[in-house]
């Protein structure tokens, strides 16, 4: 198969001969042969590249989570590298002066919490306002394009981890989203979309051809990503979703946890597609730095029947049951709102594990569902 960025270098090159290029990317930004789409752009006689864009973690990947990036000067063009995971989050009239066009290749998760999604939107809305033209080289969801899952995010609890009305899991491309931002969600943009050649829907990123090189420094690979639509909530309460561990979004626990016996009572309940192992682990930063916690690892074992979200609220549901004296939700370090329902879209959900009825949430969802994948079938690109 071939990216948007292949596409764009063999076919599209000339239209942009003599415009000023910025581009939006991190280390995830390479061909099949893992080049560096900064080196293959700086590098080509008829881009003019004079400006780089930097997500969350930065240009090269090396900030943690949630840590603030500085701009810089990057070291290997000498181009101006700015943050928008700085002091702003949107690009401002002085980063976009020197351009004519950006340019964003990412690798997406296919989850709407990461994100990258909402640093696109962002960047489309200041080409909107400044008068730029934005081009989006389309990537794989390694989570494939035919499966979504959850809820859409509600008006009063939309954030940097869910900005507009998509479900945890909404199995787009990021191209696609663009698209779907663009027009559904009024953006208005000067947009152009490079597709991919020879990826279907049903593809999971190990089934591409492709290297994976990690979105972020927990973006471990295709089980992590398979799990993160549902795990990823494990972060809006007081278990330890794995950070500091080799296997972030698979292990689970805390140091109040029995790890057998979560494990026990978990795969009890037959959940489709999915294992439970007792572990115990020592996390190397984030909760219980060097603590030892108990818990379990989630194991993949049919991709095709497993519903991450459902997978992910049983457990958080189960654990509150078996440990009520110690589960808890959290606060949003920066806001006083619950980040559990910043993840969850909603503000209903932590009731409904509480009370054991997170399944009834689940089946709120198909409507919501049905609504949004009726609405997404003017943006697919892909049959």
């Amino acid at each position: 198969m071939k990216l948007g960025l292949d596409i764009f270098l063999e076919q599209y090159v000339g239209q942009f001969t003599g415009k000023r290029i910025g581009l939006v990317t991190n280390m995830t930004g390479v061909n099949s042969k893992l080049v560096p789409t900064i080196d293959l752009f700086f590098g080509h006689p008829d881009i003019q590249l004079t400006a780089l864009y930097g997500p969350e973690h930065g240009i090269r990947g090396d900030a943690k989570e949630g840590q603030t990036v500085a701009s810089s000067i990057d070291p290997y063009t000498q181009l101006p590298v700015y943050s928008l995971y700085g002091e702003t989050r949107k690009p401002t009239k002085e980063m976009l002066e020197d351009i004519d066009v950006v340019v964003f290749d990412l690798q997406d998760i296919g989850t709407r919490y990461y994100t990258y999604i909402y640093t696109m939107a962002y960047v489309m809305e200041a080409c909107k306002e400044f008068g730029k033209e934005f081009v989006v080289l389309d990537r794989p969801n390694p989570i494939s394009g035919d499966a979504v899952e959850g809820n859409l995010v509600e008006k009063d609890v939309r954030s940097f981890v869910g900005l507009y009305p998509i479900p945890n899991r909404h199995g787009m491309t990021i191209g696609e989203l663009a698209l779907l931002f663009n027009h559904a969600f009024n953006i208005g943009c000067d947009l152009k979309v490079i597709p991919m050649r020879g990826w279907k829907r049903e593809m999971f990123f190990d089934e591409t051809g492709l290297f994976w090189v990690p979105p972020s420094p927990n973006s471990t690979g295709i089980d992590m990503s398979i799990l993160y639509p549902g795990t990823c909530l494990v972060e809006g309460t007081n278990l330890s979703e794995g950070r500091g561990t080799t296997r972030p979004f698979e292990y689970i626990g805390a140091p109040f946890i029995e790890g057998y016996r979560l494990a026990k009572v978990f795969n009890e309940k037959s959940m489709q597609g999915v294992l439970a192992r007792p572990i115990s682990f020592i996390p190397t930063y984030q909760k219980y730095k060097d603590e030892v916690c108990e818990g379990i690892q989630l194991h993949v074992v049919d991709r095709k029947s497993f519903h991450s979200l459902k997978t992910g609220l049983t457990l958080i549901e189960t654990i509150a049951d078996l440990y009520p004296s110690h589960f808890k939700f959290v606060q949003h370090e920066d806001i006083n709102k619950s980040f559990f329902d910043l993840l969850a879209g909603t503000k209903a959900l932590r009731q409904q594990i509480l009370s054991g009825n997170s399944q009834n949430f689940l089946a709120e969802c198909a409507e919501e569902l049905s609504i949004f994948n009726e609405n997404k079938k003017a943006y697919l690109l892909y049959a």
